[in-house]
């Protein structure tokens, strides 16, 4: 039995999964941001911004996570094509008001696909990384809003996210 066809590329006619053809498309530089943050209690808000956690410096090795995990997606998500990654950015800003940090990671490449998955991926890991080194203090840390920003290049150009409902922090 033949489906009909689906905005969800990575099923084929017969609903199965697949890992998308993009032999056919022309390579173009592709760029991704996405952002998140992890909530926290002022007291751990104040162990990082004071570099005194007990792990070490949590911004630098959650800078580190992030940059490795970008460049491993594709072993993370089955169906995700391995890129070469020309670029990963990623920026740490504490912020007292949360109490918390955001995340915020640029991935480029140039090639077939876009970087989107790099770079949520990246967010997410940075953030993960965070969580594990401050844990001990604080287990009741939110990771909230990651998403994706902004993405250019490739057929369908550039697309950038509608306001956020909801402010970080809230909901």
């Amino acid at each position: 039995m033949t489906l009909p066809p689906s905005p969800l590329t990575h099923f084929d006619a017969h609903g199965q999964a697949q890992m998308v053809d993009v032999a056919a498309k022309a390579a173009t530089r592709r760029v991704a941001v996405a952002r998140g943050a992890i909530r926290m209690q002022r007291a751990t808000y104040e162990l990082i911004a004071a570099g005194n956690a007990k792990k070490g410096d949590v911004i630098g090795v959650a800078r580190i996570a992030a940059i490795q995990a970008a460049k491993r997606t594709a072993e993370l998500i089955p169906l995700c094509h391995p890129l070469a990654l020309t670029r990963v950015a990623a920026e740490f800003a504490l912020d007292a008001q949360l109490p918390g940090v955001h995340c915020t990671v640029t991935a480029e490449t140039v090639g077939a696909t876009g970087v989107e998955m790099e770079a949520l991926t990246a967010v997410q890991i940075g953030l993960l990384t965070i969580y594990d080194m401050c844990k001990a203090a604080d287990r009741g840390m939110v990771i909230e809003q990651v998403r994706l920003l902004e993405k250019r290049g490739g057929k369908s150009g550039q697309w950038r996210a509608p306001l956020s409902p909801l402010p970080l922090g809230e909901g």
